[in-house]
């Protein structure tokens, strides 16, 4: 396997023939995926969590590390995949800590964080499904 294809894995339909999205769905999903990674987490910590809202939107951000578990997978990124329960870190039982972590104080804001990134993440790959 290419190092091309090891990064980006081309759409192919159940025929094996090779399709392109249409850019502006492309667009459209890669802009709100990558709001909701990144802007989202900011609104929430600037209204739920005012006095530090900085503090807590740089931990939203940091919870994004979580991501790190593709680079175990081959191809690294496939558009067409979804996370949860394909990644280490993106899976069920991982799931199941993230939500135990909310009841602890200490951890509550990174177990918000990464479990806003499941979201995200689900979100994104319902898109297929609805804009395909």
């Amino acid at each position: 396997m290419s190092l091309k294809e090891k990064f980006f894995i081309i759409h192919r339909d159940l025929n094996e023939e090779v399709f392109v999205d249409d850019f502006g769905v492309s667009l459209i999903r890669n802009s709100i995926h990558y709001s909701m990674h990144f802007l989202v987490p900011g609104i929430i910590a600037y209204f739920f969590y005012k006095p530090k809202w900085r503090k807590v939107w740089l931990i939203f951000i940091c919870t994004m590390l979580v991501d790190l578990d593709h680079l175990l997978s081959t191809p690294i990124f496939d558009p067409d995949r979804l996370s949860i329960g394909h990644h280490l870190l993106h899976s069920y039982p991982a799931i199941g800590i993230y939500i135990i972590f909310l009841y602890f104080n200490k951890v509550r804001v990174i177990s918000i964080g990464l479990l806003f990134h499941m979201f995200t993440d689900l979100i994104d790959y319902s898109w297929m499904y609805f804009l395909k």
